[in-house]
């Protein structure tokens, strides 16, 4: 059996201008964001049932890979063509379904790092990741770019966008983020990104770019203060691209977060409309009562480490 795990992303600044819709009209386009330590994970193995069976919410078994539903198997197994049967299984540290953290592109990466140890194909992270997108726009043409380079290539970073050109990547320390205690918080509620992503005016994040290297200087001189102002200017920004980013629940969230004195700043990941909250609190500072006993959910989370992996049991 071999055995595949793959971070998600958290976004802290830039997101909507890794999209190709902006990047056709603007050109430049970049984020900072880091894996957490959070993980989707991959299994693969033969078996003797002359199936290809897919163990996840919906589970398959099927006699042709090309009959698979899951998208991520078989786009996976439309490129790396298996010659035997192969069960697949999916787990992950997350409830997953439109968590705001690019938990398909994850997923994808996974089964992508499993596919090439399986057919013995020697791929670096960065060749895992550019199949990863050209793979899931197959099946979701507006994945951004953000999503599978965020999570596949380890480290806190500025990634720098340009339509139908490769990433670029600026490193930054992770003990920046020391002295913060950060939090994803699930609000209870999934979403399609895929319908929230048709919904955004780019129109309105023009400037988005302008936050992000402000927040690569701040970050660079250890500027806490802009840092968690540029949060919550990006966040107050990212409410206003669409209408659909913020529904009646999340908006009483929002506002109990907002008002919790322990809270630093904080932002709804990925496109909205459910998914995690991100929180950044002073050390040891409780969080908000939130409605539901919604706090109760709260994850901790650090910067991934160990990255993309995969290992045979």
């Amino acid at each position: 059996m071999i055995v595949s795990k793959c971070p998600v992303r958290v976004s802290l600044v830039g997101g909507s201008s890794d999209l190709e819709e902006y990047l056709k009209e603007y050109i430049h386009g970049a984020v900072i964001s880091f894996p957490c330590n959070l993980y989707t994970y991959i299994t693969i193995h033969e078996n003797n049932r002359n199936k290809f069976i897919v163990n996840c919410t919906n589970p398959e078994e099927v006699g042709d890979w090309r009959e698979i539903k899951n998208d991520i198997v078989r786009v996976a197994f439309e490129h790396f063509r298996p010659a035997s049967f192969l069960s697949v299984g999916f787990n992950s540290d997350i409830f997953s379904v439109g968590s705001g953290m690019a938990t398909s592109s994850s997923y994808l990466i996974a089964m992508i790092k499993a596919m090439s140890v399986y057919t013995q194909r020697d791929m670096s992270d960065f060749d895992i990741c550019k199949l990863a997108l050209f793979l899931e726009r197959k099946f979701n043409p507006l994945t951004g770019q953000q999503d599978p380079y965020g999570c596949g290539i380890a480290g806190l970073k500025k990634i720098s966008f340009q339509h139908n050109q490769d990433p670029s990547f600026e490193y930054i320390s992770s003990t920046f983020l020391e002295g913060f205690d950060m939090y994803l918080l699930y609000t209870g509620k999934s979403r399609a990104s895929t319908d929230i992503l048709k919904s955004i005016d780019v129109k309105k994040i023009v400037g988005v770019k302008q936050l992000v290297d402000r927040m690569h200087t701040a970050m660079t001189e250890d500027d806490k203060g802009t840092f968690l102002d540029i949060i919550r200017k990006g966040w107050s920004k990212k409410k206003q691209t669409s209408s659909s980013i913020l529904s009646d629940d999340l908006s009483i969230i929002d506002k109990k977060i907002q008002e919790n004195a322990g809270v630093l700043a904080h932002k709804l990941c990925g496109a909205g409309g459910g998914g995690h909250f991100l929180i950044f609190c002073t050390e040891g500072a409780a969080l908000p009562t939130l409605p539901n006993n919604l706090e109760k959910r709260a994850t901790k989370i650090t910067i991934s480490m160990d990255g993309l992996s995969a290992w045979s049991t």
